[in-house]
């Protein structure tokens, strides 16, 4: 299992229902992306990390494992509104306000994915796809997002193996090398993707699989404690947003 999907079986919001968690993460997230950069963006990102941190439990190194990557994303992109192509007397230049951009962008996109690791880290994926089913999903689709979401581990596995190997046989000891085992990497997981992926039909098919994967989950009930509580805090975040924006410059 990946990391961010063990400590979702384990956090401390493991027994409350997705939709407790999903009003509390999705909120964070909506209001990242619908009130000013600063402070709102900024208030929801400290939020969003102090409910990681504290009721959670998520450890500080796990959620900068985790995090870490979508961050990257939200730089490279904020990154290019800086520069502008085309621009008179010059191929490249500094865009007018690029900076300004591009600092909201990062401020509203990093503080977005921390509400949506929220969920993740609170959420095992088996009890949100199967909530999405008694939501009236169609089951096709939440079974092919069940079977997506096996054959990432499968493939990783699978992946794991195949660079073992590659290095046990020093196929990472030079830069040639290492390329030529990259592509070969690729080659052969492209392969086995397909050969994991009829296994797993033919398995199903054995076992009677009439079109509907099905899975145990714990019996879970809406708080709705929980649920007002949220809203009492993503109201106040609102508040204190307009509230600071007056009286900062």
């Amino acid at each position: 299992m990946l990391p961010i999907d063990v400590a979702a079986h384990s956090s401390r919001w493991r027994r409350r229902h997705p939709l407790d968690k999903a009003v509390l993460a999705l909120g964070l997230t909506a209001l990242a992306v619908t009130l000013p950069p600063w402070p709102g963006a900024v208030l929801v990102l400290v939020t969003a990390l102090v409910l990681l941190l504290g009721p959670a439990g998520v450890t500080l190194r796990k959620v900068w494992r985790a995090w870490r990557v979508p961050l990257g994303f939200c730089v490279t992109g904020a990154a290019t509104l800086t520069v502008q192509v085309g621009a008179p007397g010059a191929f490249l230049a500094l865009a007018p306000h690029g900076w300004e951009h591009a600092t909201q962008v990062l401020l509203r996109s990093s503080a977005a994915s921390l509400g949506v690791l929220l969920l993740a880290f609170t959420t095992p994926v088996t009890d949100l796809l199967t909530w999405l089913l008694r939501l009236g999903v169609p089951a096709p689709v939440v079974d092919v997002a069940l079977v997506m979401y096996r054959m990432i581990f499968l493939l990783l596995e699978s992946v794991r193996r195949i660079r073992e190997a590659q290095a046990a046989r020093l196929g990472h000891t030079t830069r040639t090398a290492a390329f030529r085992s990259l592509a070969g990497l690729g080659a052969v997981a492209f392969v086995k993707a397909f050969d994991q992926a009829g296994r797993m039909q033919r398995g199903l098919a054995g076992r009677g699989y009439d079109g509907t994967l099905r899975v145990m989950t714990p019996d879970l009930h809406v708080s709705r404690r929980f649920v007002l509580l949220s809203l009492v805090l993503l109201t106040a975040l609102v508040i204190l947003t307009l509230v600071l924006e007056r009286l900062l410059p």
